[in-house]
């Protein structure tokens, strides 16, 4: 099967998947109610801009002083008008597709960086925390809880800030003469993780009554998903993808090892960095929105390359849907499995995911017999 074809065949075949699991997700809660009227509240929701109005907008400044302003509202026609329970559109719109839709672009996020990574540390036992990135955004938002920071999104920006920090940290001590080698980078990687986990365990000693937030931020959770962080998120991970993809055939060559990337034409330390780069920001907006997830970049993007095999062209877009997929399906279980408590969603992962992971080292054991 050519190439074109397997991409589009995987990718609807993922996307219909994807549809479904949404569906399904939406439809389980205290209140239930069908994937079709979930599905016709969906479709309602859509909508297409049809113009624009002009309106005069107006500001009062200290003194009683108005300023007024041209504005202007878009104008939208829905594409559907089916019949729904205006409660049934409230849960759905509301409470459960801000959550649904957050955990989709979180799963995205976590399976390409961790095709990234995997592919760039030539090791299907990389995922994205491997350099630091978790580490840093656990640090960044436990400080945040402890020192009871109240700044509207200073928990998200500042979990962000520090998961960039240490992505940072670990590529600077890594360099060395202009260059980053892989096995520095890594140990770079473990130091840092290392230290950065010492400065949480102090933090939270330190948080006394937030104690509790804190240790739940880190299990990763979806529980105060919105639309707000849907749309912080989404066009970073979009952006973040479509570069990496455009790189998947570099990704390719690097497999074969730095000098044969090289003779054959890639520029590897500057698409080391590009690579590494654009992933730790991936990375750092989906923790930053979610909390620590672990396993969604490990465990999905082996399975999928087991499945399409090793190519970033096809593995690229397949793992990132089928990681949108499985924490969409991991989070539905994580609300649902126990009655009216919740799980945070990072627990369940890592029930699915550790087996996975002691399966893969058992398998690796066995091969180099």
């Amino acid at each position: 099967m050519r190439y074109g074809t397997r991409v589009t065949t995987w990718c609807v075949g993922l996307v219909a998947a994807l549809v479904a699991v949404v569906l399904v997700s939406a439809a389980i809660g205290p209140t239930s109610l069908s994937p079709l009227v979930v599905g016709k509240a969906l479709l309602n929701a859509l909508a297409v801009p049809t113009g624009i109005r002009f309106v005069s907008g107006a500001l009062t400044v200290p003194g009683g002083l108005v300023i007024t302003f041209p504005s202007f509202d878009l104008q939208y026609s829905h594409l559907f008008s089916f019949a729904v329970p205006e409660t049934a559109t409230i849960i759905v719109m509301r409470l459960r597709m801000p959550r649904i839709a957050l955990a989709a672009v979180v799963g995205f996020a976590l399976a390409t960086a961790g095709v990234v990574m995997q592919g760039f540390f030539r090791n299907p036992m990389a995922d994205p925390s491997i350099i630091g990135v978790s580490s840093g955004a656990a640090v960044g938002a436990v400080a945040t809880i402890a020192l009871s920071i109240s700044i509207p999104f200073a928990l998200p920006v500042c979990s962000f800030v520090g998961a960039i920090l240490a992505a940072f940290a670990v590529y600077l001590l890594a360099t060395q003469n202009g260059r980053t080698p892989v096995a520095t980078l890594l140990l770079a990687g473990v130091a840092i993780q290392t230290l950065l986990g010492a400065v949480v365990s102090y933090l939270l000693l330190q948080s006394g009554r937030s104690l509790r937030e804190a240790v739940f931020w880190l299990m990763g959770h979806l529980n105060n998903a919105s639309w707000t962080k849907f749309g912080i998120a989404l066009p970073v991970t979009v952006l973040g993808f479509a570069v990496l993809l455009l790189f998947a055939s570099d990704l390719n060559v690097l497999l074969l090892g730095e000098e044969d990337a090289h003779n054959l034409g890639v520029e590897v330390e500057r698409t080391k960095r590009l690579l590494l780069t654009v992933a730790s920001v991936v990375t750092a907006a989906a923790v930053a929105v979610s909390g620590v997830i672990g396993f969604v970049g490990l465990v999905v993007p082996h399975i999928m390359r087991l499945l399409v095999g090793p190519d970033h062209r096809i593995l690229l877009p397949t793992s990132a849907l089928a990681g949108a997929v499985f924490l969409v399906a991991t989070d539905t279980v994580a609300r649902s499995a126990v009655g009216a408590a919740e799980l945070p969603v990072g627990i369940v992962t890592a029930f699915l995911g550790a087996p996975f992971f002691l399966y893969l080292l058992r398998k690796r054991e066995v091969r180099s017999l």
